[in-house]
């Protein structure tokens, strides 16, 4: 899994959309997270909620070529803006759903 900035991201984002515009799929994942790398322990452990922290960790796959990156509450915005943008650009090639008769 390679670790990008926001803006690298969405360029290698764009670059594995086109890879698979004839076949294959791009898996997107969405996370909140909080800056751990290792998993807390179970027990013992309280949960510790600061709203000024929060981040956001979003992956994409491609077979065997995985990208990830995280985004902070102050670029949130501007991110999503690009990101949706992206999505409207290259979600053209969706199947249209067969409408069923009633009869």
């Amino acid at each position: 899994m390679v670790l990008l900035e926001n803006d690298a991201f969405l360029t290698e984002l764009t670059r594995l959309f086109q890879k698979c515009r004839t076949s294959g799929s791009v898996v997107i994942t969405l996370k909140k997270y909080d800056g751990r790398t290792k998993p807390a322990p179970r027990k013992g452990h309280a949960e510790s909620f600061e709203p000024a922290d929060n981040k956001c960790l979003i992956r994409a796959s491609e077979g065997k070529k995985k990208i990830s990156t995280v985004v902070s509450t102050k670029e949130v915005i501007k991110f999503q803006m690009a990101y949706s943008n992206l999505l409207r650009a290259h979600m053209d090639g969706l199947k249209k759903k067969d409408k069923k008769s009633k009869s």
